[in-house]
C-alpha cells in the first residue's frame, strides 16, 4: 500500500472520531452544567483544557464563556481541532481516495461536513445545540459503521482502525486527566454529594455510562470509573482495549517491532497501575506519561509507514 493512502486512512479515521468526540463533549458538558447547583459547576474553560488548545483560545477570544468555547469547539475554522475543522480535514482527506473508498462512505462524509457547515449556526445557539450535536454524533457513528461494513478488512483497514483507536485512547486519557482534576479540587468536601453527578457525566463523556452500570458492580466513584476506562479489556473506549486493537493491527504489518513494544509497555503501566493509591498529582503525572507514550507510538507509526507526519 502506498504511504500517502495509509497516512490518508489514518487521519480520515482521527479525524472523524475528533468530530465525534468534540461534539459529545460540548453536549455533556451543557447538561453537566444543569444538574449542579451554581457552586458546583466546572464551567466551561476544562473543554479547552481537555483539547489541549489553550493557547490558541487564548489568542482569539478573551474569556472561557460558555458562548466563546462553543463557538471554539464547534464552528471557529480557525481551530482546526473544531467540529467544522475536523470534518473539513475528515472530507480532505476523503477526497483523495475516492476511487479505493466505498461510494457509500464518501457520500455520508461529504454529506456530513454540508450538514455540519449549513446549520453551523445552530451549533452555536443553545436551543437547537443539542439536536446539532446529536447530528454529527450519529453522522459520524453512521461513517464508521459503513467503513466496516463496506471496506474490505485488508491492511487499509488496518490505517484506519489505528487512527480511530489512537484517537479513542488519547481523548480518554486527556478527559481523566483533566476532569479528575476537577472532580477533586473541593478539599473541604462541601460539595461531595455532587461527585456522582460528575462521575456520571465523565462516562457519559465517553459513551461509557449504560456499559459501565451493566459490567462494573459498583456505584459510579471515582475508583471504579478510572479502573473501568484505563483497564476494561471490552470497552471500545477504556485505553487499554484501544492499545490492543492497534497491536492486533500492527500484527499484520512490516516492521512493527518498535511499535509494539511502546504498545506493550503503554499496556503493562495501564495493567500495573494502582489506583488505590494514586493521590490526585501522581495521577495527572502518570496520565502525562501515558499521553507521552501515545505520542511516541504515534511519531513510531508516522516515522514506519509514512512519508510526511501530519499535524495533529
Amino acid at each position: 500500500m502506498l504511504s500517502r493512502v495509509a497516512e490518508n486512512l489514518y487521519w480520515l479515521a482521527r479525524y472523524i472520531e475528533r468530530a465525534e468526540n468534540t461534539a459529545r463533549m460540548v453536549s455533556v458538558n451543557g447538561h453537566l452544567q444543569l444538574d449542579l447547583p451554581a457552586r458546583a459547576r466546572t464551567g466551561w474553560e476544562p473543554l479547552i483544557a481537555i483539547t489541549g488548545s489553550a493557547r490558541m483560545f487564548r489568542k482569539l477570544y478573551r474569556a472561557p464563556s460558555e458562548k466563546n468555547v462553543v463557538a471554539f469547539l464547534v464552528s471557529d475554522e480557525r481551530n482546526s481541532a473544531s467540529i467544522i475543522g475536523s470534518l473539513r480535514s475528515a472530507r480532505e482527506n476523503a477526497r483523495t481516495m475516492r476511487d479505493i473508498m466505498p461510494r457509500e462512505a464518501w457520500e455520508q462524509i461529504s454529506g456530513l461536513h454540508a450538514l455540519a457547515a449549513r446549520q453551523l449556526k445552530k451549533g452555536e445557539l443553545l436551543p437547537d445545540r443539542d439536536q446539532y450535536l446529536r447530528s454529527i454524533i450519529n453522522g459520524a457513528q453512521t461513517i464508521t459503521g459503513l467503513l466496516a461494513g463496506t471496506m474490505s478488512q485488508d491492511i487499509g483497514f488496518d490505517f484506519l482502525r489505528m487512527g480511530r483507536n489512537l484517537e479513542r485512547a488519547d481523548m480518554t486519557s486527556r478527559i481523566i486527566d483533566v476532569r479528575s482534576a476537577d472532580l477533586l479540587s473541593d478539599q473541604g468536601g462541601g460539595l461531595r454529594p455532587f461527585e456522582t453527578i460528575q462521575w456520571v457525566s465523565v462516562l457519559k463523556s465517553l459513551s461509557g455510562y449504560q456499559m459501565y452500570r451493566q459490567h462494573v458492580d459498583q456505584s459510579v466513584r471515582r475508583i471504579y470509573v478510572l479502573e473501568y476506562l484505563l483497564k476494561d479489556e471490552d470497552f471500545p473506549r477504556a485505553i487499554f482495549h484501544c492499545l490492543g486493537e492497534i497491536e492486533r493491527c500492527l500484527a499484520r504489518l512490516p516492521r512493527k517491532q518498535k511499535a509494539i513494544g511502546i504498545i506493550r509497555r503503554l499496556r503493562r503501566a495501564v495493567s500495573d497501575a494502582d489506583l488505590e493509591t494514586l493521590e490526585q498529582r501522581n495521577l495527572n503525572r502518570f496520565i502525562d506519561d501515558l499521553q507521552i507514550m501515545m505520542g511516541e507510538l504515534h511519531d513510531c507509526i508516522a516515522d514506519t509507514y509514512f512519508r510526511v507526519t501530519a499535524p495533529a
